[in-house]
């Protein structure tokens, strides 16, 4: 269900790529001032003083990362039609702002020919994460030792839609960090866009001429607190994805020493199941060489794991020296659940630990 208001814009606290953020002000007797964001390809560039229509069903609930107001029209002031574009690819299907995109798959896309007739992606180190927060700590791992390499993120459907909705990303991306973003599915808002994850990695490794992709969701993951019901069993799927396509998966861990629920300590029930259930084709399983009985007991659930799956995963042990070092010199912030470094610095270690066993596998 939406929960509709009206407000007035404020002020402006930050723009980034494609996203403002907003102070807004409720229309009505409270008077309660909101924060609120507002994608601009959708709905054009808000300012002070405008009236805004928003939805307010995630802040009603007091959602974490999706905890602000969306700004869902300004409508005293409608953007310009935009330029007309060759694509036909609706996402955000049939929703009141589904919008249509160039598919770099489909006929009208320069690179139609090339993917049309492709045939895989020849062993391009494919590294998957259930979570958004994974993606830089990835990237400082395989950046330390290959600072060079062209790496590609693509972002699945399981969280927020919008890219940018990331500003994870954005700054990644002014930083050079990252060669080309790619959204798939019913996400939106890359460098390039595409159907699925198939034909999203098979665009990284030829359009984009990646050396490795990220694949993970969006900012937002979606649990239930049930052993099938969350977003990150996407994961699973990438993995297989990733196979049939001829790449090499590696299936980063989600770890935690800090979350207070004891299904995501130590190595998550998310990444137990989304690589011991959902993915059926082999995987590398970088696991990090923690300290102390913490340490002990991620390495022997990554040993169980790998037992388990009947030959599919390869346990792959990772020394971690240096790498807390290298994630404190990240270009954008690292947090995950609400923790930064300093409180769960095992999670983005094993993150890390991934990009690192990545990167002994790119080439000269």
């Amino acid at each position: 269900m939406i929960q509709w208001r009206e407000a007035t814009v404020e002020r402006v606290r930050a723009r980034w790529s494609g996203a403002t953020e907003l102070d807004v002000v409720l229309t009505g007797p409270t008077g309660r001032r909101l924060p609120a964001l507002a994608y601009s390809d959708l709905v054009g560039e808000p300012q002070p003083g405008d009236r805004v229509l928003l939805n307010v069903a995630a802040l009603e609930l007091g959602l974490g990362t999706g905890g602000m107001a969306l700004v869902v029209a300004i409508p005293d002031r409608l953007p310009a039609d935009p330029e007309p574009c060759p694509g036909h690819i609706v996402k955000a299907r049939y929703t009141p702002l589904q919008t249509v995109v160039l598919g770099v798959d489909e006929q009208e896309s320069p690179h139609h020919e090339i993917l049309s007739d492709a045939g895989g992606i020849e062993g391009m180190p494919v590294i998957v994460a259930d979570l958004h927060s994974a993606v830089p700590a990835i990237l400082v791992g395989l950046r330390e030792a290959e600072p060079r390499a062209r790496v590609a993120y693509v972002m699945t459907d399981g969280g927020a839609l919008p890219m940018a909705f990331s500003r994870t990303v954005a700054g990644l991306r002014d930083a050079g960090w990252l060669a080309g973003t790619i959204t798939v599915g019913q996400a939106f808002g890359g460098d390039l866009e595409a159907v699925n994850v198939h034909t999203g990695l098979l665009a990284a490794a030829l359009v984009l001429h990646a050396d490795a992709a990220i694949v993970a969701q969006g900012p937002g993951n979606l649990g239930t607190d049930s052993e099938w019901g969350y977003s990150g069993v996407a994961a699973g799927e990438t993995v297989n994805a990733a196979a049939v396509l001829g790449g090499r998966a590696i299936a980063s861990l989600r770890v935690s020493q800090a979350d207070p629920r004891e299904r995501h300590r130590g190595i998550s029930h998310h990444s137990l199941t989304a690589y011991g259930r959902v993915a059926m084709a082999p995987a590398d399983l970088p696991v990090p060489l923690l300290s102390g009985d913490f340490g002990e007991r991620v390495l022997q659930q990554a040993r169980g794991l790998v037992r388990d799956s009947a030959g599919r995963l390869s346990l792959r042990e990772v020394e971690t020296g240096g790498l807390v070092e290298a994630l404190a010199s990240s270009p954008v912030a690292l947090c995950t659940m609400g923790r930064g470094l300093d409180q769960d610095e095992a999670s983005f270690v094993a993150a890390a630990a991934a990009g690192r066993f990545a990167a002994t596998l790119l080439g000269p």
